[in-house]
């Protein structure tokens, strides 16, 4: 059976993303859109999602592109509508809400996937086999891309709930929640706050897992030109590094695997077959990372940032 899909939020990600990957995707039809300020020709549109809920009865299920910031109300919506519900990255704004949608969906019986795309990176799983055979030594996040040419006005990344530059460093962190072969937690973390915002524009992370072999992360949102989304680890098989945000994998210089982005397609067949299977996928590991940051993080502040400077 086709999933009949409704797709809330049309911004920059959800056209060059979503719109191209479900169009790709066997399984599943996009049939309507939920925007405030943007239509899409060929489906129909709607200002909400529960004006959208409420004119199209046969809809399957919801795909939300909306920022973290009221997006628990939206999914609430959706999953006592009796639809299914797939989110888009940061999955909310805190691990508690993300963890009632659970519940709520497990109540209602219908599948809930919290979406990380970095982890659909081609190399990801590769590097997941690789040190699931080797004794790792150290591993660090090296995730720095410029801010303004990625989100250019986005207001909503700067407040709270909206994670600063853990918006992007998430993603390094799925990654690294996934190729690890054991449990890791934050021990201590460096937030830089710009003056005038309240999100961080940079984080320093240290962590550890649980046999002690020490993690690092510098994220950073200033960085302009070439953009930096790399996780190298030390072992004692070789020194692995996953590039351009895990689509290439290499180890001690020699190309493993190397592949196109198609991450968002690999998410979008997964929820085909979350659907199909009747389950749910919801891991906040991730989030519990970002979480722990500012539990643990020492603010210091830098100069005002501005979109346009």
């Amino acid at each position: 059976m086709t999933i009949r899909l409704g797709l809330v939020g049309l911004g920059t990600i959800a056209r060059a993303q979503h719109l191209p990957s479900i169009a790709a995707t066997e399984g599943i039809e996009l049939v309507a859109i939920a925007s405030r300020n943007a239509t899409l020709d060929g489906v129909a549109n709607y200002p909400n999602v529960g004006a959208l809920l409420a004119a199209e009865p046969d809809i399957t299920a919801i795909s939300l592109c909306t920022p973290p910031q009221g997006r628990f109300d939206q999914a609430v919506t959706v999953i006592r509508a009796g639809r299914h519900l797939m989110l888009e990255k940061p999955p909310g704004s805190s691990i508690a809400e993300v963890d009632s949608l659970a519940r709520l969906a497990t109540a209602a019986g219908v599948t809930l996937f919290a979406t990380w795309h970095s982890r659909e990176a081609a190399g990801v799983e590769a590097a997941r086999d690789f040190l699931a055979g080797t004794t790792l030594r150290n591993l660090h996040v090296s995730w720095k891309e410029d801010v303004r040419r990625w989100h250019p006005g986005q207001q909503w990344i700067w407040e709270p709930g909206g994670l600063g530059v853990f918006d992007p460093g998430v993603n390094a962190l799925s990654i690294v929640t996934r190729i690890l072969p054991e449990p890791m937690h934050l021990t201590a973390a460096d937030l830089l706050y710009p003056a005038n915002r309240a999100a961080p524009i940079a984080a320093t992370l240290s962590a550890r897992t649980a046999s002690g072999v020490p993690i690092t992360a510098d994220l950073d949102w200033r960085q302009t030109g070439a953009q930096t989304w790399d996780i190298t680890a030390e072992t004692d098989a070789g020194r692995l590094v996953l590039s351009r945000g895990g689509a290439r994998l290499s180890i001690d210089g020699h190309t493993r695997v190397t592949d196109p982005d198609r991450e968002y397609q690999r998410l979008y067949r997964r929820f085909v077959d979350l659907v199909q299977s009747g389950s749910s996928d919801v891991d906040l590991a991730p989030l519990a990372l970002v979480a722990d940051a500012f539990l643990l993080g020492r603010r210091q502040e830098t100069a005002p940032f501005e979109d346009d400077a």
